[in-house]
């Protein structure tokens, strides 16, 4: 069914009044209309644009990252040392 010019009048209007009064609802409503739009592409199985991960996702990543590889490194050292004192208190 389609708007009569009337009430296609009155939305513009109330449209106009609310970006006018509260920007940051206009934001909040852009970006669900954005996911929504997103999510429906999803589900009929279009591809959109795929989306790089965030720089903090990256960085997270790299962090623990390197933390697994730290303590897989001390863990290492650890068990050669004790490697070492066995043999050493074996040949004594």
């Amino acid at each position: 069914m389609a708007w009569s010019q009337d009430e296609e009048r009155m939305l513009a209007q109330i449209e106009r009044h609310l970006v006018d009064d509260d920007p940051r609802l206009v934001a909040r409503l852009e970006s669900f209309n954005e996911r929504a739009r997103r999510s429906e592409a999803q589900a009929s199985g279009v591809a959109g644009p795929r989306r790089m991960p965030r720089r903090s996702t990256v960085i997270i990543l790299v962090s623990w990252l390197l933390i697994a590889t730290l303590i897989a490194t001390l863990l290492i050292m650890v068990l050669r040392q004790e490697a070492a004192g066995l043999a050493l208190a074996a040949t004594l």
